[in-house]
């Protein structure tokens, strides 16, 4: 994946996954996200829509925009093809660290049980820099 984006997923940038419904149609959220090794990493509960669609059909696209410029964005296709438990919030706690600058996470819910959903990128769109005329 082009440096450009992978930088997209190292900041306070929010991330929007689209996930296909049981009909077809699209669902979208916003999630906090990060790239490593290869993959993007989203991190939800368990039982939510988007895990319960990835469950039937992987196929996702995600979008993350700039906050401080919404020229400087990416696009992305792809699938996921492995959930990871995260049930002591180790990433949860990394993606606070990112997003929030605190060590833990401070939206635990009594019995909520937090995974990762593992994104193989397939198709990679990045806005390319715009030139400026003369």
């Amino acid at each position: 994946m082009e440096q450009k984006a992978i930088d997209l997923f190292g900041a306070k940038n929010l991330v929007f996954v689209a996930t296909l419904m049981k009909d077809g149609s699209p669902q979208l959220s916003p999630v906090w996200a990060n790239y490593e090794n290869g993959h993007i990493l989203i991190n939800t509960a368990e039982g939510r829509i988007k895990h319960k669609n990835i469950l039937r059909d992987p196929r996702v696209a995600v979008s993350v925009v700039s906050k401080n410029n919404p020229l400087d964005m990416t696009t992305i296709r792809g699938a996921v093809d492995e959930i990871i438990p995260d049930y002591q919030y180790e990433h949860a706690d990394r993606l606070t660290k990112q997003y929030m600058n605190r060590d833990h996470y401070p939206f635990k819910r009594d019995g909520e049980k937090r995974i990762i959903l593992k994104i193989k990128p397939n198709k990679v769109f990045v806005l390319p820099e715009l030139k400026m005329q003369d």
